[in-house]
């Protein structure tokens, strides 16, 4: 975090309806209360995700003519006018930021940013206009999936409903969890995989408290998503045969590949946003013409547009040549990164999948000539390609693990695909360190590396933690005035200020008791400590901390600013890492459930 920067406003959750004092008092202090409150926000998912999910495939129909909604399952375009429906999508957005140019601009707040900094605490309003532009931007057939969607409206309303309850933070950001956990198991039909994404990725951690409202929540999300039509999200892997312990240095290997593909979209993304900034093209023009870019990719094969479901199941069912499998990866990799760059809204879930598998496909024509004892088949490597390509941008190893054996319902295949998540996630981690969440954080300045609870670290700041009784004495003061001002054992230090009031400097009270202290008439000027290390109130406790050390002091002035410099407190580094260690401490014990 850059020091002196003040935090972030948290965003608006004001509720006007809350839940009966009795009701709220009983789910604040009953588990059993929480995962019924849980396993409605799971029910809310399942139908938030079928009410986006049909929108969008409304919108392909009637768009682009697509009989299933799968737009990119289609082999050509119905009609070569409809490459320009994803630069009509662009234009509405662009309208919707030049409607909105005159906004105080604030990023929208999304489950990982809200729990790792907010507490939980999300914005209806954010939600709807992140729900408003995925759809836009998915329908119109950008090269963006609907997780985006999916996750933060249900995240938002689970943030709602648990300050309706007056929730603690940590059981805040739990349901927000859940929330998403219902989202994505509703999505892919697997609890599982939504299970391990709420932990791996919005809660940040696993604990025995969370794991019954995580899971109930998911599983609500998955049944309701089924009851009202959702079809399974299964691969035919056929008879794969046994996988023994030669199949893993191919698999390993296509791991690190898609680790490589997976930082060079993310870097992509960066490279297209920067390039769009560069060229002078007004905001509002900068989706409209990112839609131009992936209409004419459209034109070579419609599978790069939307998130590239139909298109996924298209290569696994059809044969293609090598020479169309890398030309369908390399467009779709393209397609992304303009339509994400651009400023179009959505996520890169399913688009990882896709681009996985035809990565898998690619390497299992090479794999045999590289391994010839290898007899992993094609849709082996796609499995395995598509985890490894998912874990790299999207994040979450266990998910990816379980997402891999809700598909395919094959535990060889699923011990195979855990190695490969583990090496590419380690890849990525070391050679990149961020997912493409947190990279985008980033660029923005946040520090964020994943949705651990640090926006505690932002609240526990200088200005909460100094005390303001500060002793002073003015600049040019005798040793004989100040010793008599201040007697041996009244202070430790006296802050000084000079003649305007700012800040000059710290005394030490035992140095001018000192040996070397013996002209009484001499000025306590050369006394002056630590004339330039000072504290603001903003500061966060580990900013603080870590100007402690860099002073080497024990103690330093709190400044009202830079400029002015008028001294308003006076912070020890003891008390600092005191508070630090206690609240440290108290979230440790919120996380194992031991704080209700």
């Amino acid at each position: 975090m850059d020091g002196g920067t003040a935090p972030q406003e948290t965003p608006a959750t004001t509720v006007s309806v809350k839940a009966p004092s009795r009701f709220r008092a009983w789910v604040r202090g009953n588990e059993i209360g929480l995962v019924i409150v849980a396993c409605v926000v799971g029910v809310v998912a399942g139908l938030v995700v079928t009410a986006i999910g049909r929108a969008a495939q409304a919108l392909h129909m009637l768009l682009f003519a697509a009989d299933d909604g799968h737009l990119s399952s289609m082999t050509a375009l119905a009609s070569p006018w409809h490459a320009a429906l994803p630069a009509c999508g662009g234009a509405l957005l662009g309208l919707w930021l030049f409607a909105t140019r005159k906004r105080k601009a604030r990023p929208l707040v999304d489950p990982i940013e809200a729990n790792a900094l907010h507490g939980g605490r999300m914005s209806i309003r954010d939600s709807v206009i992140v729900v408003a532009q995925n759809l836009v931007s998915n329908g119109f057939g950008a090269s963006v999936g609907l997780e985006a969607a999916y996750t933060q409206m249900a995240g938002g309303l689970a943030s709602r409903l648990g300050t309706a309850f007056e929730m603690r933070r940590g059981d805040l950001r739990m349901l927000v969890g859940c929330g998403a956990a219902g989202a994505i198991a509703a999505a892919f039909n697997a609890p599982l995989t939504g299970a391990f994404y709420a932990f791996e990725l919005i809660i940040g951690t696993y604990s025995v408290v969370t794991l019954a409202p995580v899971v109930a929540a998911a599983l609500c999300g998955t049944f309701v998503a089924q009851l009202l039509g959702a079809a399974p999200f299964l691969i035919e892997v056929g008879s794969p045969g046994p996988i023994t312990a030669l199949d893993y240095p191919p698999a390993i290997l296509l791991a690190v590949l898609a680790a490589g593909l997976g930082i060079a979209i993310m870097k992509g993304v960066t490279s297209v946003e920067r390039g769009v900034r560069g060229s002078g093209l007004p905001a509002p023009l900068r989706p409209v013409a990112g839609g131009l870019v992936v209409g004419a990719l459209a034109l070579v094969t419609p599978q790069v547009l939307a998130s590239g479901h139909g298109a996924l199941h298209l290569q696994l069912d059809l044969p293609a040549s090598l020479s169309m499998l890398a030309l369908v990866l390399a467009l779709k990799a393209l397609a992304s990164a303009v339509s994400i760059g651009s400023g179009f809204r959505g996520g890169l879930f399913f688009a990882s999948l896709f681009m996985g598998a035809l990565l898998g496909n690619l390497f299992a024509a090479a794999a045999p000539w590289i391994f010839p004892h290898t007899a992993l088949t094609p849709v082996t490597f796609a499995i395995v390609g598509m985890s490894s390509l998912a874990v790299t941008i999207v994040g979450g190893p266990m998910t990816m693990t379980f997402l891999a054996l809700e598909m395919t319902g094959d535990f060889p295949i699923t011990a195979l695909a855990l190695a490969t998540v583990v090496t590419a996630s380690l890849t990525a981690r070391k050679t990149f360190g961020y997912s493409f969440a947190t990279w985008r954080f980033h660029l923005r300045g946040e520090n964020i590396r994943s949705a651990h609870d640090v926006g505690w670290i932002r609240n526990l700041t200088v200005g909460r933690m100094m005390r303001t009784d500060v002793r002073t004495t003015a600049l040019g003061t005798s040793l004989k005035t100040f010793r008599r001002d201040f007697p041996l054992g009244s202070a430790q230090r006296v802050v000084v200020i000079d003649a305007t009031g700012a800040y000059a400097g710290i005394v030490l009270v035992a140095d001018a008791y000192s040996d070397a202290a013996t002209d009484l008439e001499a000025k306590i000027d050369d006394l002056l400590r630590w004339r330039d290390a000072v504290l603001l109130p903003q500061m966060s406790a580990r900013e603080a901390a870590a100007l402690f050390d860099r002073a080497e002091s024990e103690a330093l002035a709190v400044v009202d600013g830079a400029k002015t410099r008028n001294v308003v407190g006076l912070l020890t580094e003891s008390h600092t890492l005191r508070r630090y260690s206690e609240e440290l401490d108290l979230r440790r014990r919120e996380a194992a459930g031991e704080v209700r």
